[in-house]
């Protein structure tokens, strides 16, 4: 089993920064990619970014590109999603994935954590 806590959400104005963290637990995810997702109302979850635990490659969705940085610390077991000029069609609940599938790591997942951006 992984464990995944996400946390960092918030309220931010169009155009802020965000940072979200996802830390990992459990048994090794050394070989797993570890991502983030976001749903908002209505819609299909959607693939944001991964990385590579192992390698740091990392993988963009059409979202995550451009404005979103992912990134890893293996020495706090933790990936971070950067959002920069942020846009209220940003706005959904943010989950972390992990699992095997660089663009679909989604064998476990976090409880999500909310990010609304106002205009």
């Amino acid at each position: 089993q992984v464990q995944l806590v996400e946390s960092g959400g918030g309220l931010v104005q169009a155009g802020g920064s965000l940072r979200l963290s996802c830390a990992i637990s459990g048994r090794t995810f050394s070989n797993y990619a570890v991502g983030w997702f976001r749903q908002a109302p209505g819609k299909e979850r959607e693939f944001v970014a991964s990385i590579r635990w192992s390698s740091s490659g990392t993988y963009y969705g059409d979202s995550g590109k451009g404005r979103f940085t992912i990134s890893r610390d293996t020495a706090k077991n933790t990936v971070s999603l950067q959002m920069n000029s942020l846009k209220p069609e940003d706005t959904a609940i943010y989950y972390c994935g992990a699992g095997t599938s660089n663009y679909y790591p989604g064998n476990y997942w976090g409880q999500g954590t909310q990010v609304t951006v106002s205009s």
